[in-house]
């Protein structure tokens, strides 16, 4: 049942309880990975608990670093298209991530 305000207007929402966003889900590895509608592909994967998903040329691990783009530590395929920055490409719905340590 929807109620309305005074004189048909929205009802009052809770600022603090949004509504819940839409759940979506990666294939990440070839596994299935939940994730939330506006995440980016790096927050789904942090989300999940991967922290790194490719190495250096020396052997470390690397994930998201700066978060904004710019150091590139972040790089997966996304949907065949390499050198995806995790960090800026919003996930969407299906989306099949590859990262170098699949390789």
């Amino acid at each position: 049942m929807t109620t309305t305000g005074p004189a048909g207007l929205e009802p009052h929402r809770d600022p603090v309880r949004p509504r819940p966003a839409a759940s979506i889900t990666l294939v990440v590895d070839g596994v299935p990975v939940p994730g939330v509608d506006g995440q980016t592909v790096a927050g789904v994967l942090m989300g999940a608990g991967r922290l790194t998903w490719r190495t250096t040329r020396h052997g470390r691990p690397r994930g998201v670093f700066c978060g904004i783009g710019v150091c590139h530590d972040c790089l997966v395929t996304v949907n065949g298209l390499p050198d995806v920055r995790a960090c800026q490409r919003r996930a969407a719905d299906g989306d099949t991530i590859s990262t170098e340590e699949q390789a």
